[in-house]
């Protein structure tokens, strides 16, 4: 099958079935969600939203967060991966957004990589989701879904090859979506150890069965 037509049969799938898929962790406003995403790397989006309730209470915007203690901040995320790192980024994003954006979360990927613990999906995600800008977000799910259902070519083996495949041939107007249906199907059905191949609505043209 040529890869034109995977990727139409992908969207075509996910358009009718999931025509406004949304991200899985809880926010409010953009400042949430950055600190949420910070917060999420090799972590579950299930964890973070059961620590996040606490944390956004006592710092509900910026101002309070670039004046807080990393060591304060620390104890409302200790049960996360890496919450001495997390807890520093937090701060430094915050400090960041106070002093040099106006206590405004920014608008471009220039600018948003310019924080204390945001990388380029990290960047990619918040102007996805709050700006509804055309960015792909490769995390592990839409690496992994990518190349198995043969989206993602066996070369390319960073983010960002795998990101630049995707943007080659997902039209603009979908490219926000398809991140969260990439994610999804990866979180539920295309499973890094155990996929679920026999449910799998995408399977009579993945390429991970003849792997």
């Amino acid at each position: 099958m040529l890869k034109k037509e995977r990727f139409r049969r992908f969207i075509e799938y996910f358009t009718e079935h999931y025509p406004e898929p949304q991200t899985e962790l809880n926010f409010s406003n953009p400042f949430e969600l950055l600190t949420a995403v910070i917060l999420s790397a090799q972590c579950t989006d299930k964890r973070i939203n059961q620590i996040t309730p606490a944390l956004f209470a006592r710092f509900a915007e910026p101002e309070s967060l670039a004046a807080a203690s990393v060591d304060e901040v620390f104890s409302y995320i200790r049960s996360v991966s890496y919450p001495n790192n997390k807890a520093k980024h937090l701060v430094g994003m915050a400090k960041a957004i106070m002093e040099r954006f106006g206590g405004e979360i920014p608008t471009t990927l220039a600018d948003l990589q310019s924080l204390p613990g945001v990388g380029r999906k990290t960047a990619h995600v918040i102007l996805s989701v709050v700006y509804n800008e055309p960015t792909m977000a490769v995390d592990t799910h839409v690496f992994r879904v990518s190349h198995r259902l043969g989206l993602a070519p066996l070369t390319a083996t960073t983010p960002l090859a795998v990101e630049k495949s995707l943007m080659a041939y997902i039209p603009k107007v979908h490219v926000p979506k398809a991140h969260h249906w990439l994610i999804l199907h990866g979180r539920y059905i295309c499973l890094a150890r155990s996929p679920k191949c026999s449910i799998c609505p995408l399977l009579d043209f993945c390429k991970y069965p003849q792997s």
